[in-house]
């Protein structure tokens, strides 16, 4: 009727609400009819009718329980049939019990004599396969079985490597064509999923060639992005913004300076943490140069992205490309940390998740309506348990199978305390030396004694979180024009003691970590400002801006606690000023070879360091190991002396000197001291002692007395 609305929704495994906005009446002596699939006709109860400004609301009682699985119908006479919309069934009491599925062969499983095809889709009452070898061929459909916890599937015999494949889901009457979740070849932008034949993308991943870390204070985490760091005109890097540029040996600067992963082994890092390698949705894959984007916005978890291959629409090539550039970090004792999004997705509306289970994925306020404490208009509801399943399986997928050496989390506060901890057992149970850490910022979504932010870091010891206070202590809150203590607020020394000890003494500050491997130490990331461009707001001395860039450097790498740099930050970077540059392009987010070029000393000094942080690491990793140890001495005009006693696991006491003034400073020792670290960097089997030092204005020294 064309003035006339009617739609029924299950509010519990029997009963039915079901609105009726007409201009007519429904006859009371009409009964309201359920149809299962297609056939049977039950009479429902009707328990209550309420009417309100020309809606009639039907609260009815269905004297069988509904099975979901089934297709449903509501039917009353003059006003025809809908669907019932079963969709809130993933509430009711049982429901994550009752469909839970802990198989591990979800998606497609590949072999030469046949592929099987698995989705877990509850509510679904159909879910047909639509699969084809070639994009010229018309697809050919297979229905899938369903089995008792709400999983669809069915087995092809024959040889189906490489063919594209969609599932085409039915829920609550509607119909969507999807890809596979759990898919783990794609076509270009994620049209289709592909099938993997897993035999076609072994490769030595070198992981026989890593070394093994005793706590993770002895990394040096480097942080770039594929594109960003292969991009630049100013190298001979052959495939620019690929995978594959990370490959490539004796690539040079037009300054003849190592390019790419010489680079990369030339400054001495121990880890590169990749920006999103996982199929993300903003670019498109066959067009990559016309759009620019971080990949924070998850399609496909399995998939590695397209546009960093050379050939998007070969499922293959961004695999193989992939393994590549990860057994090429591999060889050169380079481990791979990669960044996950597992908060939120791209749009939760057209999302593989909302298609096949509706209702279930995304964390919701009270209200019903979605939480959004991303930001980005969805997040993922960590606690239910199959997207909670999901984030482990992809977690260890991409460590089997790719050699993945650890993860960082993005916005971690949004993910619940306990997946995170399931997730931290099984990543140590593949590589018991993996990385672990993430934003640990107080996402408002959860209950705040269930989110792993770094106000609940005591419950979970083994996770790093990014220190935000070490950064705002040594360099400078991000909007404020207050400077930090290294770029001359001596005022903060109070609070620079309490950031040089990883945060986890009640010095000035409650402490926020129970060891010190937690305390992820940076002043720069992709996000925000880089350091250049923080301090020149406070110094317009371009000199002086680049001097304190090699004194934060060199703190965060002899600081307790876990180095973490962002490329570039090295050399004074900059962004031009600009604050988020996620979707700004290769302009404000490409490695600059040209500077390296220019400030080549400073990658010299920043390798130095990184060559020497393992011989002197401070090996004490609690607040009351720590405090045996250390003590500070207050110099002239806000500078400051650490001293640090027969530090564990070395031979040597060591003091480290900061001079963050205009003024030169004169300090003399109780002994005589060997200096290891000054502003040209690591002096390397220097036997020059002395007892009287002097430092230039914003200068740091480390030296060291055997004992």
């Amino acid at each position: 009727m064309l003035n006339s609305f009617i739609s029924a929704k299950l509010t519990d495994y029997d009963l039915i609400k079901i609105v009726i906005f007409s201009d007519i009446e429904k006859n009371e002596k009409e009964p309201i009819n359920l149809i299962i699939n297609g056939e049977t006709i039950v009479k429902l109860q009707i328990n209550k009718v309420t009417y309100l400004n020309g809606i009639a609301l039907y609260e009815c009682k269905s004297p069988v329980k509904i099975e979901l699985g089934n297709s449903y119908y509501i039917q009353i006479k003059d006003f025809g049939v809908t669907p019932l919309n079963v969709n809130d069934a993933t509430f009711f009491n049982g429901f994550d019990e009752k469909f839970y599925y802990d198989g591990n062969d979800l998606g497609a499983t590949y072999s030469n004599e046949k592929t099987s095809f698995k989705v877990w889709a509850p509510l679904a009452s159909k879910v047909v396969l639509f699969i084809r070898k070639n994009r010229e061929d018309k697809f050919t459909t297979f229905v899938m079985k369903r089995s008792y916890n709400g999983v669809y599937s069915v087995v092809l015999d024959g040889d189906y490597d490489g063919f594209s494949y969609r599932y085409r889901v039915t829920n609550s009457g509607l119909s969507f064509l999807t890809t596979d979740p759990y898919g783990k070849g794609s076509t270009a932008n994620g049209r289709d999923s592909v099938v993997i034949n897993p035999s076609k993308t072994k490769i030595n991943l070198n992981e026989d060639k890593l070394s093994i870390l005793k706590n993770n204070c002895e990394a040096v985490i480097y942080e770039l992005d594929v594109r960003d760091f292969t991009v630049d005109s100013s190298t001979d890097i052959e495939n620019k913004g690929k995978y594959l540029g990370l490959t490539e040996e004796n690539r040079k600067t037009t300054g003849k300076h190592p390019a790419g992963l010489d680079y990369l082994k030339f400054i001495n890092v121990s880890h590169v943490q990749v920006l999103p390698i996982y199929d993300f949705k903003t670019i498109d894959e066959l067009n990559p140069n016309e759009s620019y984007n971080w990949g924070y916005d998850p399609q496909q978890y399995f998939v590695p992205e397209g546009s960093y291959s050379t050939n998007p629409d070969d499922p293959y090539s961004r695999i193989i490309e992939l393994k590549k550039m990860i057994a090429s970090l591999h060889k050169n004792n380079i481990k791979v940390n990669m960044d996950v999004v597992f908060n939120h997705v791209y749009e939760y509306q057209t999302s593989v998740f909302e298609k096949i289970v509706p209702n279930y994925y995304f964390r919701k306020n009270r209200n019903g309506t979605l939480s959004n404490g991303s930001f980005c208009g969805n997040d993922l509801d960590s606690e239910r348990p199959m997207v909670r399943k999901m984030i482990l399986d992809c977690l260890a997928f991409w460590m089997n199978e790719y050699g993945i050496d650890g993860y960082r989390f993005d916005l971690m506060g949004l993910i619940d305390i306990d997946t995170m901890k399931m997730a931290y057992n099984v990543t140590k149970s593949i590589k018991p030396d993996a990385m672990f850490y993430g934003e640990g910022w107080n996402m408002g979504t959860l209950p705040e004694e269930r989110r792993t932010s770094i106000m609940n870091s005591f419950k979970v010891p083994g996770i790093g979180f990014f220190n935000d206070s070490f950064r705002d202590i040594v360099r400078g809150q991000a909007d404020s024009r207050d400077p930090g203590y290294l770029a001359g607020n001596t005022s903060y020394i109070e609070g620079f003691k309490y950031a040089v000890l990883g945060s986890v003494t009640n010095y000035c500050y409650p402490a926020r970590f129970k060891n010190v491997n937690q305390s992820i130490n940076y002043c720069e990331c992709h996000d925000n400002r880089t350091i250049f461009d923080q301090i020149n707001r406070y110094i317009d001395d371009e000199t002086k801006t680049l001097r304190i860039v090699r004194m934060i450097n060199t703190v965060i790498d002899f600081s307790y606690g876990v180095s973490f740099f962002h490329a570039g930050q090295e050399i004074g970077l900059t962004k031009f000023g600009v604050d988020n540059t996620y979707n700004m392009g290769d302009k404000y987010n490409k490695f600059d070879y040209s500077v390296l070029d220019k400030r080549f000393e400073m990658a010299m000094h920043f390798a130095s360091l990184n060559s020497v942080k393992g011989k002197i690491t401070f090996g004490e990793l609690t607040s009351s190991e720590i405090l045996k140890n250390v003590t500070f001495v207050d110099l002239k005009n806000g500078a400051l002396m650490m001293k640090l006693k027969k530090s564990v696991g070395t031979l040597f006491d060591i003091v480290a000197i900061a001079n963050p003034t205009d003024n030169e400073l004169n300090v003399t020792l109780d002994d005589y001291y060997t200096a290891v670290v000054t502003y040209a960097g690591y002096i390397k089997n220097s036997d020059l002692k002395a007892k009287d030092i002097t430092l230039n204005p914003y200068e740091i020294n480390i030296l060291v007395k055997r004992v």
